[in-house]
């Protein structure tokens, strides 16, 4: 039972933060080491599918738009720039994992992260508060938040929305609803994948029966529930607020960790 409760937490987490700017990677590792308990992968990139699930449902009229339409000139421009910026993000991040990396197991680099993460935020949306106010997705921006997608990936902590939205921001969509939308839309694919992929390889290595596929079923559907509602949130949020209080919770609770932990912990 208690187990069963630490998973519903971790899903609740997991939903909260996968798409606000704060890193739900981050979270759950924080998460994880204060006692929820370890989890594997494929658990935590499940839950996070669950999140990605409930921004598809979100986006499903736009989504819908974009595939039934594609003979729009728009709508086909925009569609090659998302599989573009997921392409990048497939390569680099199949490079990354067969040089073996992996999350790191202590709090203090995702401590760092989330401090230098929330000062760089706040410095970009005042960078793009000063631009032109610009809805359209360039190539440029498209190839950005491809390789911004895998840098937060690499530094747990960075957040995958907060990398995406500044970038796509500062490399010339800098109107906040726009950028949100198009990392939002390039992070369906990415998730995805990187769950199927996680899936392939406890399928090859023998780890089906291994697996705590009721903890994955509980938190993937408690994920995907309070993203749906966090995202909904979000979205009306950003309409006529800044990032600015996400930067601060991130560099207030960077400091509290740095200063609670020992050194290297």
């Amino acid at each position: 039972m208690s187990d069963l409760i630490n998973v519903i937490l971790l899903g609740i987490i997991e939903g909260i933060t996968e798409f606000l700017p704060i890193s739900s990677t981050g979270h759950l590792l924080i998460a994880e080491k204060f006692g929820l308990g370890a989890r594997s992968d494929l658990f935590n990139v499940g839950i996070q599918a669950g999140a990605i699930l409930a921004v598809t449902f979100i986006y499903w009229k736009r989504i819908w738009q974009l595939f039934t339409q594609w003979r729009d000139p728009a709508n086909r421009d925009y569609l090659a720039k998302l599989f573009v910026a997921f392409m990048i993000t497939a390569v680099l991040g199949f490079i990354v994992t067969h040089m073996g990396f992996k999350l790191p197991e202590a709090v203090t680099p995702i401590a760092w992260a989330l401090v230098i993460g929330g000062i760089w935020m706040i410095g970009a949306e005042r960078l793009a508060a000063r631009q032109v106010d610009r809805t359209t997705v360039t190539w440029r921006v498209a190839i950005l938040v491809g390789i911004a997608q895998i840098v937060a990936g690499v530094f747990p902590g960075t957040s995958r929305s907060a990398a995406t939205i500044f970038t796509a921001m500062l490399a010339g969509t800098s109107n906040r609803a726009a950028a949100t939308e198009f990392a939002f839309l390039v992070g369906i694919p990415t998730m995805y994948a990187a769950t199927g992929y996680e899936l392939l390889k406890v399928v090859k290595n023998d780890g089906v029966a291994h697996e705590d596929w009721t903890a994955l079923i509980v938190g993937f559907i408690v994920s995907a529930i309070v993203a749906f509602i966090a995202v909904k949130w979000l979205l009306g949020y950003i309409r006529s607020h800044r990032f600015t209080p996400f930067a601060i919770y991130r560099i207030v609770l960077g400091i509290a960790l740095l200063l609670l932990m020992p050194a290297g912990a």
